[in-house]
């Protein structure tokens, strides 16, 4: 056994040295929102440190998804209607490169429209999946794969905002879950699907007896190595749950997430990995940490610490020291990712809305404000201590959703007006 984990461990870094200069996913090479590349832009403004941008039609809450010259966006061609097309944008060109029809039927459910699920690639091909069900493969031309449409073969998804969660690609598969129940009495369920060609290899319900709101989760699934086995980890419907990736089955799962049985407690921020434990946010309180490999009902006796002040939208990054949090006020906490205990906050950042998520890289933390699409950048480690605020002046439009995403030496930023590439590109 000790045999196999070591090879294990070698392909995962490995895997992880190849794709560090990309960002594959929508948190990036090692899908917790961390980077290792320095050397990064700290400041910056419209006319200052920008290497390019390219107009787009409309907001989106999907992260630019990056692999060597290759940008791919999933785009809504208006904000409230239209059509959802993939983009392919050739970073030497700073241009599309070609565009790709995914889906019509774009609209608004309350707050986002239906291009919010971030692409992956594994680069060599690239899938994409949509607010109203769709999910796509293609190649690097843009030749289309396979085509699913979840919805039709599934049922409809019944989620009070709007389906937005990411697929999970982790060993030549793709891992879907919807997570609903506000407007259905379907069960939710998880998907795994074969990524060369796109055949459902598994499906299972994800239980819950959680009411009205709080089955629907928005959340994207991660991973974590648990002793000899590989756990997939979903959140929402109050539960936290780890699952055998070759059947779906359910090793184990932790009641933990609504203790107070609130019927509003939709999950929006997802998972994250860091020192072994999975970190599982609720609707601000609680935010949990629990460890890994149990079996059956673990709430009792695998949660590590919990966290009354966490985030309701933006996803935690951790360095795997310190877990960094930033609520949607733009309130934020320093935790010692091991016990919990608070190393500093509360801290504010400039007074507007977060929806983006912490990115982490080049010991620093950037995360953008909503509504004026400001990027305030604070140091890594034990003190808050803010490095640049820095704002796009976009005239357009300033709005912005999109989580910051880092490849050879440039920050990518999408407001609603433009794809912005911050800093100049580093040659491999």
């Amino acid at each position: 056994m000790r045999e196999l984990w070591s090879v294990t461990c070698v392909v995962i870094l490995a895997s992880a040295t190849l794709v560090a200069s990309n960002w594959p996913s929508w948190r990036g090479p090692t899908l917790n929102g961390v980077s290792a590349e320095t050397g990064l832009p700290s400041t910056w403004s419209a006319t200052q440190n920008v290497a390019w941008k390219l107009p787009l039609p409309a907001f989106s809450g999907s992260t630019p998804i990056i692999w060597g010259d290759r940008i791919f966006l999933n785009v809504a061609t208006g904000a409230r209607t239209g059509e959802l097309e993939l983009w392919a944008i050739d970073r030497n060109k700073k241009d599309v490169v070609w565009k790709r029809p995914i889906a019509g039927g774009n609209n608004m459910q309350r707050k986002q429209n239906m291009s919010s699920p971030s692409p992956v690639t594994d680069g060599r091909r690239v899938w994409v999946m949509t607010g109203v069900g769709m999910l796509k493969a293609f190649d690097f031309d843009g030749k289309e794969l396979w085509s699913r449409d979840i919805q039709k073969e599934y049922g409809y998804f019944g989620l009070n905002w709007g389906y937005a969660s990411s697929p999970l690609l982790l060993q030549n598969a793709l891992y879907v879950q919807v997570l609903h129940g506000m407007k259905t009495d379907d069960p939710s369920y998880v998907l795994k699907i074969d990524a060369d060609s796109g055949k459902t290899l598994w499906k299972v319900e994800r239980l819950t007896d959680a009411p009205r709101e709080s089955p629907d989760s928005y959340t994207t699934p991660t991973f974590i190595q648990a002793s000899s086995r590989t756990e997939l980890i979903i959140t929402g419907g109050d539960v936290v749950s780890g699952h055998d990736l070759a059947s779906g089955k359910e090793y184990w799962r932790a009641d933990v997430l609504n203790p107070t049985r609130n019927t509003a407690y939709r999950i929006v921020a997802s998972p994250v990995i860091a020192a072994g434990l999975v970190i599982a946010p609720s609707r601000n309180n609680p935010l949990v940490a629990i460890r890994p490999g149990g079996a059956g009902e673990v709430g009792g006796t695998h949660v590590e610490w919990s966290f009354s002040r966490g985030p309701d939208v933006p996803t935690p990054v951790s360095d795997g020291t310190y877990l960094y949090v930033v609520n949607e006020t733009g309130v934020v906490y320093c935790l010692n990712v091991k016990s919990g205990e608070v190393v500093y906050g509360p801290e504010r950042l400039p007074s507007d809305f977060y929806s983006a998520s912490p990115t982490l890289a080049d010991g620093k933390i950037y995360v953008t404000g909503e509504t004026t699409g400001v990027t305030t950048v604070y140091k890594q480690g034990p003190k808050f201590e803010v490095v640049a605020s820095n704002t796009l002046g976009d005239a357009c439009d300033p709005y912005c959703l999109s989580t910051v995403a880092v490849s050879e030496g440039q920050l990518f930023i999408r407001t609603s007006a433009n794809l912005w590439a911050i800093g100049e590109r580093k040659s491999k």
